[in-house]
């Protein structure tokens, strides 16, 4: 097992009180293996990712019973520790690659600082490597555009550029946050497709976060659903799309267009917003937006057992079918 999350907690302090941004997640990713989370925006999945490689704010909290890499402790390591395993055998590959690069380098200098931070390698070794990756990620006349800016490059370049900056040390484990969101829908399919290639070439183990749902059905291994900062479901990926047992997941998958109807209907919504994380809710978070619910929500409600690594946080687990409100 490459790593293991276990009741991982996230606190933000803010001025109005504590933000509960993310409650008692656990999860786990062997080598070769696909984890795809999916849920709204603000769910906690970006915090989640970020605080695997130890990159939360000054005013966050983090807390786990267990977050181990390689069956090392990760919660015990030094900062130095940390910074020869980020970017090294753990890396990430950020949602906006214009932020993700350093505007006052060239892609040459900042590919090659990864691999020489980590490899004390020589500057020759590191540019061979460099030039290598960026023409596996597709990247035409590699030599040159390691002189180029990353203003010089449009925005699909540039997140071939942070893909191949991610795969410098040949990560073992790699997380990817909506690594194609600023990106038009061709580039997005294409960047996709090579990075599925890429983790197969390299045997690595991927963490995906996405709100792409169809995407989710072609890669994933294993799934975690979240909503207001807590799992709702986890499950083999083909368990989850067969039988998604939690309401939220099942109006998640809901809202998802099928081109193959002869007849697109409109799509259904979910009503109400989601609740606020400051300070920590008692009952079920999906509980007011939630048509099944009822008083028995309002009390504590841990994962339930479905069977074959299927888990959903829902009391009515297998009862009924969800029905929303259609959006005219």
């Amino acid at each position: 097992m490459l790593i293991n999350v276990e009741n991982l907690n996230i606190d933000i302090a803010t001025a109005n009180g504590t933000l509960a941004a993310v409650q008692d997640v656990s999860f786990c990713v062997s080598k070769g293996e696909t984890l795809c989370i999916v849920g709204e925006s603000g769910c906690g999945k970006s915090i989640t990712a970020l605080s695997l490689l130890g990159l939360l704010p000054k005013v966050a909290t983090r807390t786990a019973r267990a977050m181990t890499f390689d069956g090392v402790d990760m919660q015990m390591m030094s900062k130095a520790e940390l910074r020869a395993l980020r970017g090294n055998r753990l890396s990430m590959i950020f949602q906006e690659p214009m932020t993700a690069l350093n505007p006052l380098h060239t892609i040459g200098r900042q590919l090659l600082d990864v691999y020489r931070a980590h490899r004390k390698a020589s500057r020759k070794e590191a540019k061979e490597r460099a030039i290598y990756l960026l023409e596996q990620v597709g990247i035409t006349n590699a030599v040159q555009r390691l002189n180029n800016y990353p203003h010089e490059l449009s925005g699909g370049m540039r997140q071939r550029v942070v893909i191949a900056m991610a795969l410098m040390c040949e990560p073992e484990l790699i997380v990817a946050d909506e690594p194609t969101t600023a990106l038009d829908v061709s580039i997005q399919a294409e960047l996709l497709r090579l990075l599925i290639d890429l983790q197969k070439s390299f045997g690595m183990g991927m963490i995906m976060i996405t709100h792409d749902l169809g995407l989710v059905s072609r890669i994933a291994d294993r799934v975690i659903v979240m909503y207001a900062g807590q799992v709702v479901e986890t499950a083999p990926a083909e368990k989850l799309f067969t039988n998604p047992s939690h309401p939220y997941t099942r109006a998640l998958l809901g809202s998802v267009p099928d081109p193959s109807h002869p007849r697109m209907k409109p799509l259904p919504s979910i009503p109400g917003t989601v609740p606020s994380l400051l300070n920590r809710m008692e009952g079920c978070h999906f509980l007011d937006r939630c048509p099944l619910a009822s008083d028995a929500c309002r009390k504590p409600i841990q994962l339930q057992q479905i069977g074959g690594n299927h888990e959903a946080r829902c009391i009515k687990v297998g009862e009924g079918k969800i029905r929303l409100k259609v959006v005219a």
